[in-house]
């Protein structure tokens, strides 16, 4: 089938012609329904071409007030039988001098003009031009007879868009309803979800923008793992090329001049803790879908092994000797441990105190403070960036630029947050959060 007969057949399916057949259908349906309902109501009330007119033509029709009242009741009578109507003559006094049909409501003494009287359904009242008044209402007889409309003119308007609203209802609701959910799998994309597929329904643009978000997002997806397993691989291999050189340095090592040697081997520990760092940090990223099991963890006890290796100040206010959390053991070291190292490299020889803690709403707060020159407000966020350093940082300092962006991946994977608060007195704290 060639692409022009393709777009002809396709065309029923585009959601623009939905949408614009929808509004042309609505309307004609409005507008047929409001015509309909000015006519039932015009013609309900429309006796002649005007009640001036009307008045005019009784006069010729009636006899002359100065007639007898059976004279004007047979007039009145062969009148009744082509209008098909109830009527009652009043004279000019307002009595009653023939009434023909269902006796109607007497004539108000405030009507002074023709026009129209209260009632359901209404009645006329003509003004004769000799002061006479006649009365009258559709009569139930006859088969001409039409039926009051059971609505108002207003009413009948806002039931028919009413109508109109829920008629339209379940096609606006379809639409919204599936760009509902492509919004939700786009914002679950966005959050690291990559594997997040949408349904494809129908034909229309939603459905083929559907069907390229789910490819779109399965290439994303292909390229950020084999991102992930490149930085893996890459990093894994780099271990035999370390050891080599490692062995090398060993083998020189008394030969070479003491102060190459100190940074031969400052070089090649600074590259093995780069190496391990971004093998962790790749495989926090692989593993970040996927659900990971863990064990109790007795932090206290771990946190104060690692101050004990440092030398740091370590003070526990707990309610108990120990405290337990679920969690990986192994990360979770990796975090205090990154914590105490930054704290020993930026915080110029100055004392660390470690404080561990738990709040009210059953949370475990992990402090780590020194006394070193701090973290600038600004910076406070964009130390936790990989490979980010503080300006006017030395890499003679040690460190990669990890270290605090895996604090942050080992917290978010136990449910917790870190962040870095300020101190009244000089120096930086690193605030962890846990969930007990």
């Amino acid at each position: 089938m060639s692409d022009a007969k393709k777009s002809w057949f396709a065309w029923p399916n585009r959601l623009y012609v939905r949408i614009y057949l929808a509004v042309i259908i609505s309307l004609v349906i409005g507008g047929l329904l409001v015509v309909t309902a000015w006519r039932w109501n015009a013609e309900y009330r429309q006796i002649g071409p005007s009640l001036e007119s009307f008045a005019a033509i009784a006069a010729d029709v009636l006899p002359p007030a100065y007639a007898t009242n059976e004279e004007q009741y047979r007039a009145l009578r062969r009148w009744q039988s082509r209008m098909r109507a109830d009527l009652t003559l009043y004279s000019a006094e307002r009595e009653v001098i023939a009434s023909i049909g269902k006796p109607l409501p007497p004539l108000d003494d405030e009507q002074t003009t023709s026009g129209w009287l209260g009632g359901t359904p209404p009645f006329y009242a003509v003004k004769l031009p000799d002061g006479r008044w006649l009365v009258g209402e559709r009569s139930e007889r006859g088969e001409g007879r039409r039926r009051p409309p059971p609505f108002g003119f207003v009413t009948t308007l806002a039931l028919i868009g009413l109508v109109i609203g829920i008629g339209c209802y379940p096609i606006v609701r379809r639409l919204t309803r599936r760009l509902e959910r492509l919004q939700t799998s786009v914002e679950a994309l966005g959050a690291g979800q990559l594997s997040t597929r949408i349904a494809v329904e129908g034909r229309d643009e939603v459905a083929s923008l559907a069907a390229s978000f789910n490819r779109s997002a399965a290439r994303i997806e292909a390229l950020v793992n084999a991102q992930k397993t490149l930085l893996a691989n890459a990093s894994h291999e780099l271990r035999s090329p370390l050891a080599r050189i490692r062995m090398a340095v060993e083998l020189t090592a008394s030969d070479a001049q003491p102060e190459i040697r100190d940074e031969l081997k400052r070089n090649i520990a600074e590259l093995d803790q780069l190496i391990d760092e971004i093998l962790l940090a790749s495989r926090l990223d692989a593993t970040a879908d996927t659900a990971q099991a863990f064990t109790p963890v007795d932090l206290t006890a771990l946190v104060a092994e690692e101050c004990a290796r440092i030398s740091a100040e370590f003070d526990a206010e707990l309610d108990s000797d120990t405290l337990e959390l679920p969690g990986d053991a192994r990360l979770l070291r990796r975090m205090v441990r990154n914590l105490l190292e930054n704290a020993r490299r930026y915080g110029n020889g100055t004392p660390i105190n470690v404080r561990l803690t738990r709040t009210a709403g059953n949370k475990i707060v992990l402090q780590v403070c020194d006394g070193g020159p701090g973290v600038p407000a600004g910076e406070r966020e964009n130390i936790f960036e990989p490979f980010y350093r503080l300006s006017g940082a030395s890499e003679r300092e040690g460190g990669v630029g990890l270290g605090l962006s895996l604090v942050r991946q080992i917290a978010r994977r136990h449910g917790g947050e870190v962040i870095c608060v300020g101190r009244d007195e000089p120096g930086s704290c690193f605030e962890v959060t846990l969930p007990a």
